[in-house]
This record gives structure tokens, sequence and C-alpha cells, in this order.
């Protein structure tokens, strides 16, 4: 299997969503990643 870690800056776009209260679906769309990427990190970081 093939895995692609999150760059910074899709991080640093993850925490600016979160501040705006986007779900983890708008997230993932803005972001094109996988809702249970998004997720993992929210739980993995602690957001």
């Amino acid at each position: 299997m093939n895995y692609n870690h999150l760059t910074i800056e899709e991080r640093a776009c993850i925490i600016k969503f979160k501040e705006m209260n986007l779900s983890i679906r708008e997230m993932s769309k803005l972001i094109n990643r996988s809702p249970y990427t998004i997720s993992r990190e929210i739980k993995r970081k602690n957001y």
C-alpha cells in the first residue's frame, strides 16, 4: 500500500477549518482528502 502524509499546509488548513466550524466532510472536499484522514488527524492532534 502507498500512503501519503498530510502536508504542513493541509494541517494548517484543517486548523483554520476547525476554527470556522466546518464539518469534516466539508474540510475533506476543500483539501481533497478522505473524511477519514481528516478525522484521524483531528483526533491525533486533538484540535
